[in-house]
């Protein structure tokens, strides 16, 4: 081979591997959270604004609070932001999160037709909201996700005195977008979240007919996945995350983000 050819492979073997390195290593975490936070549309408003004031990426994972949990017992996560404060707290306990952060709180309703077929707008609490539902066998989508929403139904059901079986009982095993959409089919009652029922846009016959009772309070916690048991864990940027959501910067971005004009989460961090 004559130099000159050995000189242009050389080069373009050189290009060839300058194209193949990454133009930007951009710093990134991932955070497995409840689908309340990204169906609600909270991160398409907050997360901008994070990255914007750090260069920090952060990339969810969408899932019910238990399969979130589990994602952070894996160490597929950095941060584990959801809403099951037992099923929180026994996580940090268990060493799988350092340590659990306050962050904002909602609450939850129960909406159904607007026709009220179980009398629910007449009941005296949500455990006898939920007793009402059950006794007139009235259609009830259930999130059945192992989600914080489905684990305060459960308490609900539990309270009640009502073990909910049958035909009316539909389990839909999904997100609360999902199962509010087929509440709406089913013309079905069903417990969500505040934050996701007001950016939820098809509700067909669908309206809270209860809420206000102090059970229904729904807290969120954040929590940054222990590196000691995951030594990949991005703690740092994690961490920064943390501090960012719960800084007087993070709770007001919470506060700003509204839907028709009314807020859906309020910052909790400084209680």
């Amino acid at each position: 081979m004559d130099l000159s050819r050995r000189s242009i492979l050389s080069a373009l073997s050189g290009l060839m591997l300058l194209s193949a390195a990454p133009v930007s290593a951009q710093e990134f975490i991932t955070v497995a959270s409840t689908t309340s936070t990204e169906n609600s549309g909270l991160f398409g408003h907050i997360l901008p604004i994070f990255q914007a004031e750090t260069g920090i990426e952060v990339r969810v994972i969408s899932q019910g609070t238990g399969q979130a949990l589990e994602t952070g017992r894996r160490g597929d996560a950095d941060v584990v932001f959801v809403h099951a404060r037992a099923q929180e707290e026994a996580f940090v306990a268990e060493g799988w999160g350092v340590q659990r952060f306050d962050v904002m709180y909602n609450d939850f309703v129960i909406v159904g037709p607007s026709e009220d077929p179980a009398g629910v707008k007449s009941a005296t609490g949500a455990a006898d909201a939920m007793a009402k539902i059950a006794a007139a066998t009235a259609p009830f989508a259930s999130r059945g996700d192992d989600s914080g929403t489905h684990t305060a139904e459960k308490n609900l059901w539990t309270a009640a005195g009502v073990e909910p079986a049958g035909d009316w009982y539909l389990s839909t095993g999904s997100g609360m977008g999902a199962t509010l959409n087929t509440a709406a089919q089913a013309n079905a009652y069903a417990l969500t979240d505040r934050g996701t029922w007001l950016s939820f846009n098809n509700r067909g016959s669908l309206e809270i007919v209860f809420q206000g009772d102090e059970v229904l309070f729904n807290p969120y916690g954040i929590m940054l996945v222990n590196p000691e048991k995951h030594p990949h864990v991005k703690a740092e940027a994690g961490q920064a995350f943390i501090d960012w959501i719960i800084s007087p910067a993070g709770q007001q971005a919470i506060a700003d983000f509204k839907v028709g004009g009314e807020q859906l989460f309020f910052g909790s961090a400084a209680q």
